[in-house]
C-alpha cells in the first residue's frame, strides 16, 4: 500500500513573485510576502501531488507604498472583498527532455476561477544539515489579468497601455516533508498487515 507524505511550504527558503511590463518599456517587479499550502504526494512522487496553495492577496509588495495601497484597492486585487488568492491542482503532465512539468489546476484570483497552467521545474530532494528533508521546484507561467477582473489601466499619449495584461509569475519554492513519524509508523503496520 503506498504511503501518503505531506508537505509544507518552508516559509524562509520560499518566494512568490511576479512582473509587468509597466510604460510598455519596462517592468515592474513584486512578491507575495505570506503564503501556505497544503500538499501531498504518494510515497514522494511529486506526479501525484495534490496541491491547494493559498496566498494573502494584502501581503503584496511593490516596493513602492502607494503603489501598494493601489494594487490592494477595488482597481486591482480588491482586498477588503477578496482576501486570498487560491491554486488548487488537477493534473500534473509528464516531464519534457529538460524535466519540466505542466501542472494544471483552478486559479482564483478576485473571486473568478480559472484553469490555469503553471509550468515546474523539480530541483530534487535531499537532507539539509539539520535532518530535515527538503524538495526544491521553481515554477514558472504567465496569466491574463484582465481574465480576472484586473482590468484598470490609463492610455499613454503615445497610444499604449500603461500597464500589461500579461502579468509572469515567477516562484521558488522549497518544501519540507511534514509527515508525522507515529503516521509513517502506521502506515508501515497496516501495509505489512495487508501483505500478510
Amino acid at each position: 500500500m503506498p504511503n501518503k507524505t505531506k508537505w509544507a511550504i518552508d516559509q524562509t527558503h520560499s518566494e512568490i513573485e511576479f512582473k509587468v511590463r509597466h510604460l510598455m518599456i519596462s517592468h515592474v517587479k513584486g512578491s507575495f510576502k505570506t503564503f501556505d499550502a497544503s500538499i501531498y504526494t504518494t510515497d514522494k512522487d511529486f506526479k501525484t501531488a495534490e496541491i491547494d496553495l493559498w496566498i494573502d492577496s494584502s501581503s503584496i509588495n511593490t516596493g513602492d507604498s502607494k503603489r501598494d495601497e493601489h494594487l490592494k484597492s477595488a482597481d486591482f486585487f480588491d482586498v477588503e472583498n477578496h482576501k486570498q488568492i487560491t491554486f488548487v491542482s488537477s493534473t500534473i503532465g509528464k516531464a519534457d527532455e529538460d524535466g519540466n512539468h505542466e501542472i494544471w489546476g483552478e486559479l482564483t484570483l478576485k473571486g473568478i476561477t480559472k484553469n490555469s497552467k503553471l509550468n515546474v521545474q523539480f530541483g530534487g530532494i535531499l537532507n539539509d544539515p539539520w535532518g530535515n528533508e527538503k524538495a526544491g521546484f521553481t515554477v514558472t507561467g504567465k496569466i491574463n489579468r484582465a481574465d480576472f477582473g484586473l482590468v484598470w489601466n490609463t492610455t499613454l499619449e503615445t497610444g499604449g497601455l500603461m500597464v500589461s495584461e500579461e502579468v509572469t509569475i515567477s516562484c521558488e519554492i522549497q518544501l519540507i516533508n511534514t509527515t508525522p513519524t507515529s503516521l509513517i509508523m502506521e502506515l508501515q503496520t497496516i501495509a505489512e498487515k495487508q501483505s500478510n
